[in-house]
């Protein structure tokens, strides 16, 4: 006999991804990134010295992973190291002790992206939709409770992605952008394109 908590959770479920669908009618569709842009696109270090880089400069040698706000990212870090492929993160403002929460369980390096081009070609954003969605709620508390500390003021509400970017010509090999705030990536596709990636320079 099914219980009535399980009718409960069920019915909780239909409701939650019901109201998924229904918000997904109001967000902007992705668009997929030029790498032309990517790679023109100049960077902010973070840290003690601000220095100014172009942004093909992280991947023409080795290639890279390039988490755009996506922190759960690092638990690929030690992986990476392995293929000898580095893993950087770029945010897009450094606003009060924002940054220093993210680089608790990021020890990469860190960029700015003043241009906003790796949030492009179309920037996205989350407004009164997010309230709706359950799996917002759900990311939210799990980034509070290791302390992650965001902010919605106007450019807080900007979503992310992650892009796998293969050195010299083989480009974008991998582009995630997020539906919703806290939507990760497959971390076995990053995986498996990254070795990928290494061994099609290895040839």
């Amino acid at each position: 006999m099914v219980s009535v908590t399980t009718v409960l959770k069920s019915v909780s479920l239909f409701v939650a991804e019901l109201i998924s669908s229904v918000t997904d009618w109001f967000q902007t569709k992705p668009a997929w990134a030029n790498l032309e842009v990517l790679e023109d696109t100049e960077l902010k270090s973070t840290g003690g010295i601000h220095e100014r880089h172009r942004a093909k400069s992280l991947w023409e040698k080795t290639g890279a992973v390039v988490m755009v706000e996506a922190a759960e990212l690092s638990s690929l870090k030690s992986q990476l190291q392995d293929l000898e492929v580095p893993l950087f993160a770029v945010v897009k403002e450094n606003i009060g002790k924002e940054l220093d929460c993210f680089k608790k369980s990021f020890t990469g390096k860190v960029y700015v992206d003043l241009q906003r081009n790796f949030y492009g070609p179309q920037q996205r954003s989350m407004f009164l939709s997010m309230f709706l969605r359950v799996g917002v709620w759900m990311n939210i508390w799990r980034a509070y409770r290791r302390g992650f500390r965001g902010n919605i003021r106007g450019e807080g509400l900007v979503l992310g992605g992650v892009f796998v970017i293969g050195p010299g010509d083989q480009g974008i090999l991998l582009e995630h952008r997020e539906k919703e705030f806290g939507d990760k990536v497959n971390l076995l596709a990053v995986l498996t394109t990254a070795r990928k990636m290494q061994d099609d320079l290895a040839r």
